[in-house]
């Protein structure tokens, strides 16, 4: 059973990405270090003794529809009342509508501990925590004073419509269309895919932000506009009036997160109300829907991000404790009678310390992404801007790299049980169903590569990035000068890796500038993974040569040399596909005809 690993998650906080340094500048007001202390030990509580043992049976029975109605999995109505009574939702809420305020980091390492005991539940908060973040941003003063109260409570839930039967992640050809009333409201008509916990029984209202066009809107991305629809209208007392146009067609039947409703909407069908058409309310202005709309897909691209963490976390726990009580052969150093458990297998065991490393990488790279979020947030000037800089360039990354980890993880997890893994009642399969997902939701990994590339490599003219590189060089520095002989060559190791990431970076900047874009956008995923594996090594670093309180600083040591030197050789080989492998793709395209 999945146990939530706080002191893992506060020390990557406060030791490696910096909340314990900003707390001590007063940086984020008066947070103190014991408050974060309570609200990760609650958290890990809730998560493991409360969420965790609902996560297998909820994937068993999944979510169910009958008749429009959509019931979720036994128990999690009332498990996610429980959840919202205790105030999580609100993390991150603005307090003038009831929520905390409390800096990201501390909400993406609850959100990751939600996601490690149930993935399939915890996505119902975090799409109404990024429906919160696009209302609060762009929402007029009524609307917010109508709906952000109870989002920021969870006493009602929100979701994000963008995908069309035809239209995935080119939202240029939506066709849901708008049309303007008399009385300010506009009536919404069209049908919407895939949309996570699109109708549920676990709260009582569900606001859907919905993407559509205006009859006289321009064509392509520039002409959307985005529209609050609630399932039911809200009265002038707040109360719940009547219900809205809009329903749930049907859920699908996926591979993975089951309990999960992922519904098909239907809006402006005439199955309720004496007017056909779903009644909504723009959020923003006409025709600028789609920046809007971007508020609550960043916020849900490092969440998902987070997913690919949870998933690793908890199958390399599951995979771990297999591996210490399965006993099969005799391991070359086994001393002990009869056949040795397999963890003792130096095969076993280079998959279990992979899965660790790609862990706890992928945290600390989420972690810094929220870190730098919180810094813009808390900085003015040219300092904010750096920092949201820093936010938009690990943005792609944190979700790709750890979304595509969270997959590798698990798929390592189920070799780790060998022919058990396939075996649904071990719950190792489950963690790979619902981790494939990830890297395609929100923008599949291919396109945050085409982002990173294309639109964040050249944020202050490449000075974001070569910075960033800059500082990791001098971390590496650090372990050179440590003179710690338990860390081998991983100063040499990590050395060569960033040496690989500048030359990398460095020629697409000039591909680009030089009006090669396919050759660049060509060694855009390579080039993804090889700054995802640079972090890792160095974020490893940077948490073995922190102060070893907890008295785990020889095994810290110990997993950043093996990374550096079993993982990172790799990022020769990738730089090496993004310069030269571009002629041999194009060469090659005519296979597919």
């Amino acid at each position: 059973m999945y146990k939530a690993p706080v002191e893992e998650i506060s020390f990557t906080l406060n030791h490696v990405v910096g909340l314990s340094g900003a707390i001590d500048a007063g940086r984020l007001g008066d947070l103190s270090q014991d408050l974060v202390d309570a609200i990760l030990e609650e958290a890990g509580r809730f998560a493991t003794n409360e969420m965790a043992p609902l996560g297998e049976p909820g994937d068993r029975q999944g979510a169910r529809i009958s008749d429009g109605v959509v019931t979720t999995p036994d128990g999690w109505a009332d498990l996610y009342r429980n959840w919202r009574e205790g105030g999580w939702n609100g993390l991150t809420g603005p307090e003038a509508y009831g929520g905390q305020n409390l800096p990201h980091m501390l909400n993406v390492a609850a959100l990751e501990m939600w996601n490690s005991a149930s993935m399939a539940f915890a996505l119902a908060p975090t799409l109404t925590m990024g429906a919160i973040e696009a209302l609060d941003k762009h929402g007029s003063d009524k609307l917010k004073a109508i709906y952000l109260e109870k989002l920021v409570s969870g006493e009602w839930t929100g979701t994000m419509n963008l995908t069309e039967p035809h239209a995935g992640s080119d939202l240029g050809v939506l066709k849901t269309r708008a049309e303007r009333r008399d009385d300010g409201t506009y009536r919404i008509f069209g049908q919407k895919i895939y949309i996570t916990w699109g109708e549920h029984d676990a709260a009582d209202n569900i606001i859907h932000l919905v993407l559509a066009r205006l009859p006289d809107a321009p064509a392509g991305t520039r002409g959307i506009s985005l529209f609050l629809v609630p399932k039911f209208l809200v009265n002038e007392d707040g109360s719940l009036g009547a219900r809205n146009d809009v329903f749930c067609h049907s859920i699908e039947h996926k591979l993975g997160i089951h309990g999960s409703p992922t519904c098909t909407m239907i809006y402006g069908d005439g199955k309720f109300g004496e007017e056909k058409g779903a009644i909504g309310w723009l959020v923003g202005e006409e025709n600028k829907g789609l920046a809007c709309m971007f508020t609550m897909m960043n916020n849900a691209r490092l969440a998902v991000g987070m997913q690919g963490v949870a998933i690793a976390e908890a199958a390399t726990q599951k995979a771990i404790e297999y591996a210490r009580e399965r006993t099969q052969g005799k391991a070359p150093r086994w001393t002990g009678s009869g056949m040795s458990p397999i963890i003792e297998h130096p095969d076993v065991a280079r998959m279990l310390l992979t899965m660790k490393v790609l862990t706890q990488g992928s945290r600390a790279i989420c972690y810094a992404c929220a870190h730098a979020i919180d810094m813009a947030h808390h900085s003015e000037g040219d300092e904010a801007e750096a920092w949201g800089e820093r936010a938009a360039l690990l943005t792609p990354i944190a979700k790709s790299f750890a979304t595509d980890a969270g997959v590798d993880v698990a798929s390592l997890g189920i070799q780790v049980h060998g022919g058990m893994g396939f075996i649904e009642e071990t719950g190792a399969a489950r963690y790979l169903r619902d981790a494939r997902i990830a890297p395609i939701y929100e923008g599949t990994n291919g396109i945050q590569a085409i982002d990173l590339v294309t639109r964040k490599l050249p944020l202050s003219g490449g000075g974001q990035v070569s910075g960033f590189i800059a500082e990791l060089k001098e971390l590496t520095e650090c372990v050179a000068s440590s003179n710690e002989p338990a860390f081998g060559r991983t100063a040499e190791g990590l050395q060569a890796a960033i040496s690989d990431l500048e030359a990398t970076t460095e020629w697409l900047l000039k591909a680009q500038a030089e009006g090669h874009v396919a050759e660049a956008l060509a060694g855009a995923t390579p080039y993804q993974r090889l700054f995802g594996l640079v972090l890792t090594g160095v974020y490893l670093a940077k948490g073995a040569l922190a102060p070893a309180e907890d008295g785990r600083g020889s095994q810290r040591i110990a997993i950043c040399r093996f990374a550096v030197e079993n993982l990172l050789p790799e990022t020769a080989a990738l730089n090496r596909q993004v310069v030269e492998g571009a002629a041999s793709l194009e060469a090659a395209r005519s296979v597919l005809a």
